[in-house]
């Protein structure tokens, strides 16, 4: 059987996605945490700005986290997680480790997720921005 190469996040890319995460937080006017995890989760770089909320290191991990485990940006489950949805509690569930607003973005090889983008600090828009900056390093880097 032949082996796939796989595209995977190592610590030179990594530190490149939050360098432009924080680049595009600051340009905002945000102070922002940002997270970047692998495929099972795992923290590979965070960083927090000087002055960044005392939250933001939990929250962009925990974004980070929830992006990958459900493979979609975590401000697309904020309805689902209200009374009465489909995903109600969700938010809870894991000592509350489940993040439903912005600022968190799964990390695509084509049909795999292989990572995670957390940004917490500014607004959700500015969060999100920030992460979406993170993602162009990111899918610039997999793309041959």
């Amino acid at each position: 059987m032949a082996r796939v190469n796989r595209f995977e996040i190592d610590l030179g890319l990594g530190q490149r996605m939050a360098e432009a995460a924080r680049r595009t937080a600051s340009d905002s006017g945000a102070l922002v945490s940002v997270a970047i995890v692998d495929a099972g989760g795992h923290l590979l770089v965070f960083e927090r700005m000087d002055g960044a909320e005392i939250a933001g290191p939990v929250l962009a991990r925990d974004k980070a986290f929830t992006a990958v485990a459900h493979r979609v940006a975590t401000n697309e489950l904020t309805d689902l997680v209200q009374p009465g949805a489909e995903l109600a509690g969700m938010n809870s569930a894991d000592g509350g480790r489940y993040i439903a607003f912005g600022g968190g973005l799964p990390l695509w090889d084509t049909d795999r997720v292989v990572g995670g983008v957390g940004v917490s600090g500014g607004t959700c828009e500015q969060d999100v921005a920030a992460a979406t900056a993170a993602l162009a390093i990111f899918s610039a880097a997999r793309t041959p």
